[in-house]
């Protein structure tokens, strides 16, 4: 397929809009997920550790699935894996009001609105690259603020939603407004459009030599016929001998695709049959060699060494960079805060300076004298300084502006697909963001256990936010490393690539 130029507005900026709000509905409750965390304790009787599961899963499963979102988007479009997606998360939701257990939840909420979840983000990510280059920075920013609003309005929604209708009936309503993805997702218009006619009915001899890489399109339909002659000679013998005349006639239907029409002789339908077997045989050897090249690709990409560097940064990210926003009303109470200095939660702030910060760090990656690879390093440093600070934080405010901090950089999410870009390129950025994502949740999963095994340990948070200050910084100095010349990739003009014909042709006809 042909891709046409990113248009940097028009119907990009229906796009933008929609994207934001597919964020906004799939995200909103298992980011939430705390409001329901409560009610899931004293309604199964389970221990946290064990119903705290249910969250993580929500939140690590789409990240871990990545690669695979990555391609569906890459096979099927983003309009048709957003379709599906908002079904997952619409019904995921809706089946969770009916659990009987804690283990139904693993699964209903935790896998299927997780993956669901998953999806939508690579869905809603990859189109908006693909519909902006110029304001592509400003674009991000925008849509991935979906997720942090609802943060904010699921949370005070879910818990008015659980006192008027329980805990069942929020579920449902919640679930019910997921369905809304899906008019969300019919207006994702595809920005690419075929560069040829598409047949209504496939033949042999309709196809383009571009499609035939195995040089086998007469030769092997004629082999195909003589197999089938002589499965059906007894057949023949038993009927009656072909006239001359009616055997020129079956050649004269191998060259004329017109005269495909419905007949009750023996040789139509054996010709028709030819056709239809050589025709998947063409396309299960094609499907065959897309999967060969999508390994081949994923071998390319760890060859690039910026792109090596950005999966371990994303990984140690992770891993040190999420337990505050889920521990810091702990943090505080170990500090001997009091309640009622409490003004705002903690957990708010980082959820305002989030969004604040993927909006502005947006804004800022779109100004051509910024480096948004440096940009992102910066904000891993800077990140894991703050993180370093955390122990020493002993009153409110100071844990309040260290969490204002950390939400803003934690931003930084809304640029990550513009770093992926620029590394790699437009062309493989579904298959570069899933791998990525895929490491990012690894680290989603494998972090807050880490630190709560220091604090098991020591009994104090110290030496668990020294640990997972050490790891951002860590990756941010391996990235920066890698990204100083002569290997800064996002300076130079990337080559565009000269794909295979058939690796389009392909994705056309799914």
């Amino acid at each position: 397929m042909e891709r046409k130029k990113s248009p940097d507005g028009g119907w990009g900026w229906v796009i933008v809009f929609v994207s934001f709000f597919t964020q906004f509905l799939c995200y909103g409750s298992p980011l939430a997920v705390g409001v329901l965390y409560i009610e899931w304790l004293d309604a199964f009787g389970e221990g946290k550790g064990k119903t705290a599961w249910v969250g993580s899963l929500a939140s690590g499963v789409g990240l871990l699935a990545s690669p695979v979102c990555s391609l569906c988007v890459s096979s099927f479009g983003a309009r048709s894996v957003t379709i599906f997606s908002g079904f997952m998360v619409a019904g995921g939701l809706m089946l969770s009001s009916f659990a009987p257990n804690i283990y139904f939840l693993f699964f209903s909420y935790g896998i299927v609105v997780g993956l669901g979840c998953g999806l939508l983000y690579t869905a809603t990510v990859t189109i908006t690259c693909q519909y902006f280059d110029s304001r592509r920075g400003l674009a991000l920013g925008l849509i991935s603020t979906g997720s942090s609003v609802g943060l904010f309005i699921y949370a005070a929604l879910q818990k008015m939603l659980i006192d008027f209708y329980g805990l069942d009936g929020c579920l449902l309503i919640v679930g019910a407004l997921a369905l809304n993805i899906l008019a969300c997702g019919s207006l994702m218009r595809p920005l690419q459009t075929p560069n040829y006619p598409l047949p209504e009915k496939p033949a042999p001899e309709n196809v383009p030599d571009t499609y035939c890489i195995y040089n086998e399109r007469e030769k092997n339909l004629e082999e195909s016929i003589n197999i089938l002659e002589k499965s059906y000679g007894n057949e023949a013998k038993c009927k009656g001998t072909l006239a001359n005349g009616a055997w020129k006639q079956e050649n004269l239907l191998l060259k004329s695709p017109t005269a495909m029409a419905p007949a009750k002789e023996p040789e139509t339908y054996r010709q028709k049959v030819a056709r239809q077997t050589y025709f998947c045989k063409q396309l299960a050897k094609r499907k065959w060699q897309l999967y060969k090249n999508y390994c081949g690709e994923t071998v390319s990409l760890f060859k690039n060494k910026v792109f090596s560097a950005l999966f371990i940064a994303i990984l140690l990210f992770d891993i040190g960079g999420f337990p505050p926003s889920l521990l810091m009303e702990d943090v505080a109470r170990s500090s001997s805060v009091k309640e009622e200095e409490f003004i705002i939660p903690l957990i708010s702030i980082i959820g305002i300076m989030t969004a604040v910060g993927k909006l502005l760090l947006g804004i800022l990656a779109d100004f051509k004298w910024i480096n948004t690879l440096y940009l992102y390093v910066a904000t891993l440093i800077t990140m894991g300084l703050a993180l370093c600070a955390i122990p020493f934080a002993k009153s409110y405010v100071t844990l309040a502006i260290l969490s204002a901090i950390l939400g803003f950089l934690t931003g930084n999410w809304s640029i990550f697909p513009y770093v992926t870009t620029k590394t790699v390129g437009i062309d493989k950025l579904a298959h570069a963001y899933g791998i990525l994502m895929f490491f990012a949740g690894l680290g989603n999963s494998l972090g807050p256990p880490i630190v709560g095994w220091f604090y098991d340990w020591t009994q104090t948070y110290d030496i668990a936010f020294y640990f997972s200050g050490l790891c951002v910084l860590l990756g941010g100095f391996i990235l920066l490393l890698a990204a100083l010349a002569p290997w800064d990739t996002c300076k130079k003009q990337l080559p565009k690539p000269t794909p295979t014909t058939f690796l389009y042709k392909v994705a056309s006809n799914v």
